[in-house]
């Protein structure tokens, strides 16, 4: 019978007729939300990392690590092969798998914690639906009439105005022409000339993030990612058997010390930021850092997914990735949800014609179009005398907003992790816990039985918490409810 060497912290005695091997018994919770591969790749991870299971120790083999964990062999198989994407286990053909080494702290996936409970989570529905009655103080919309719904609603009727000769097919896999061409005129005058051709219409940013990772990741790849940054980001990596990896995101822009290290340990395939006025702390890069990410991105030849969405929430002149790139290395991705509504679901990707017949064929494979009649409220709209006015509009109820919020939570006991450039969001905590074992999920928990919808730290970091701290949305972060909540919290 096959032995292993594992550490005994959890031992499991096997019922076989020999003496049998001890194998650890993982914290499994089987009433958790989530996947039970997922649990078993986080608890193995921290192992791992932690050494209590050395390089070249020998792993268990399914059967017996399916029967001692009580869990099926098929969950152990898909278990096994995603910690050796993530280059944690190596096998050997006839041997079984082994620990091949560990991944720095950063791209360790979090354990599950067993029995853990909790009512929200950063994919629950109602961070998205804007259906449910709580106070969004943590979601990542504004009140229709801050967009300019007239202009919105105006547009959608005549979009429903579709010719009859448009029914018969599903649109060009590229998205509308019309508005493709819009985009790019508007790009070549504000920031960097590009093709209509080089522009690829998408159900919004999330749905261009995905084209990027099915394209050009494979798993096991590391894929470089902001901390804290957008959590949906972070979770559809690993959905693609990717590893994310964090790099510090502070007041001052990007540690691009830690960044320069982890580009040389790891080789990254990509890295995912936000340039201007970045989720969840609203920040920007200055032109320098911009430079010297663009350096890095060379030197160690990873491509830069420059996540644009806010930057027509930004003060002109900011730094601009795609500008700067002209393209060769950078994919920028744009969306309308910041400024129009998200109901619309329409972003963009513009890339190097090199790049986007594979994005192309990815999107028509994953979706074949999309929506044409989205696309066409999105040209409508934007197309108006009256757009640039109300984003102006737009961008001065967001400075208002954004003054009376930081005042307001810092009246609260609260105080930002950075100072916002602008944007819709402000990131802010209590220096100290405001008790003994409270956590940001637990406070978010709280809060949701309050009638108040928060967005907890830990949705956008993979390192523990140093402090628990929210985002905002800053549309209502200065409610009543909101604060009366937090002042009794602190």
């Amino acid at each position: 019978m096959e032995q292993a060497v594992l550490t005994e912290e959890f031992p499991c005695e096997m019922p076989v007729a020999a003496p049998a091997p001890l194998w650890p018994t993982l914290p499994i919770n089987k009433d958790k939300r989530g996947s039970l591969v997922e649990q078993i790749v986080g608890a193995i991870s921290t192992m791992v990392n932690e050494r209590r299971l050395g390089t070249g120790t020998k792993m268990p083999s399914v059967r017996q690590f399916a029967k001692c964990n009580g869990v099926s062999t098929f969950t152990v198989v898909e278990a096994y092969e995603r910690l050796h994407q993530l280059g944690l286990l190596s096998s050997r053909r006839g041997a079984g798998f082994f620990v091949a080494r560990a991944l720095p702290p950063a791209a360790c996936p979090a354990p599950a914690a067993p029995g853990l409970q909790s009512d929200i989570d950063a994919l629950a529905p109602a961070l998205y639906s804007g259906q449910q009655e709580a106070l969004p103080a943590g979601a990542g919309w504004l009140p229709p009439e801050w967009y300019g719904e007239n202009t919105i609603l105006d547009a959608v009727r005549h979009a429903m105005k579709i010719p009859a000769g448009r029914l018969r097919g599903y649109g060009h896999p590229l998205g509308l022409p019309a508005l493709r061409q819009h985009l790019a005129t508007s790009l070549g005058a504000d920031l960097f000339p590009v093709d209509p051709d080089q522009v690829l219409l998408t159900h919004g940013a999330t749905h261009a993030f995905d084209l990027v990772l099915r394209t050009l990741a494979r798993p096991g790849d590391v894929v470089l990612v902001e901390d804290p940054g957008y959590g949906n980001l972070h979770a559809l990596i690993r959905h693609h058997g990717c590893v994310p990896v964090g790099i510090r995101r502070h007041d001052a822009g990007l540690d691009m010390e830690e960044l320069a290290r982890q580009a040389a340990l790891l080789q990254p395939k990509l890295m995912f930021v936000n340039t201007v006025l970045q989720n969840p702390l609203g920040t920007s890069l200055t032109q320098a850092q911009a430079h010297r990410l663009l350096g890095l991105a060379e030197q160690f030849d990873f491509r830069l997914v420059e996540d644009d969405i806010y930057r027509e929430l930004a003060a002109p002149g900011e730094a601009s990735l795609a500008a700067m790139d002209g393209l060769r290395r950078v994919i920028r991705v744009g969306s309308f949800s910041k400024t129009l509504s998200p109901v619309l679901r329409v972003g963009s990707l513009c890339a190097s014609p090199s790049l986007i017949p594979e994005l192309l064929r990815v999107k028509m494979l994953a979706g074949l179009t999309t929506s044409e009649i989205n696309e066409r409220a999105v040209l409508d709209a934007i197309g108006t005398r009256g757009y640039r006015r109300m984003v102006a509009r737009l961008t001065a109820r967001l400075d208002s907003a954004r003054e009376d919020a930081l005042e307001a939570l810092r009246e609260a006991g609260l105080q930002p992790l950075a100072r916002p450039r602008g944007g819709m969001f402000v990131s802010a905590g209590w220096r100290e816990p405001p008790a003994s074992g409270r956590t940001a999920r637990g406070i978010a928990d709280a809060a949701l039985k309050a009638g108040i919808l928060l967005a907890p730290g830990d949705f956008f970091t993979q390192r523990p918490l140093d402090l628990i701290w929210f985002r905002f949305n800053v549309a209502f972060a200065a409610d009543p409810r909101l604060l009366d909540f937090l002042r009794r919290q602190g």
